[in-house]
């Protein structure tokens, strides 16, 4: 049962990261980051690997969401803002439009999945926390993630 549940999800989210140009409900676009999110769970467990010792290339209508995450991060930092819940939703609508640009595949779709399922599990821990000292540190390991992803990622 498992690995029907596995299969279905595996083919959906290809699908939809292939789909990309393609209009989507809010509905649709919460599905398949759900499915994304699940994907990229059963596959996570690896660390992020270099391609030969090269970065990754990323298409390039993905960049600008990845991107203008990392500046929002960053601004959040800098101008010493205190609304983690404004932050969290702005970082996950980029990571909406991240995840609906997909257009990737092979291992270097393989090895993004690596790194995006844990951003996004940050994300969400931002999204509930109430704890503002907490946040902040939350909002930490998403800079982190951040240069994480240039590490391995052009």
């Amino acid at each position: 049962m498992k690995k029907t549940i596995l299969l279905g999800m595996s083919v959906m989210l290809f699908w939809s990261c292939n789909n990309a140009g393609k209009t989507t409900s809010s509905e649709e676009t919460k599905v398949q980051t759900e499915n994304h999110s699940a994907h990229q769970h059963l596959e996570s467990s690896d660390a992020v690997e270099l391609d030969n010792g090269e970065k990754w290339l990323v298409n390039e209508e993905m960049k600008p969401f990845v991107l203008k995450g990392e500046e929002l991060v960053s601004t959040y930092i800098q101008d010493n803002q205190t609304d983690f819940k404004a932050l969290a939703e702005q970082l996950k609508d980029q990571n909406t439009q991240l995840i609906k640009s997909c257009t990737m595949t092979g291992k270097s779709h393989d090895e993004l999945h690596k790194w995006l399922h844990p951003h996004l599990e940050i994300v969400k821990t931002l999204e509930n926390e109430t704890d503002a000292t907490k946040a902040n540190e939350v909002v930490d390991q998403l800079q982190y993630s951040y240069k994480e992803y240039h590490e391995y990622f052009q």
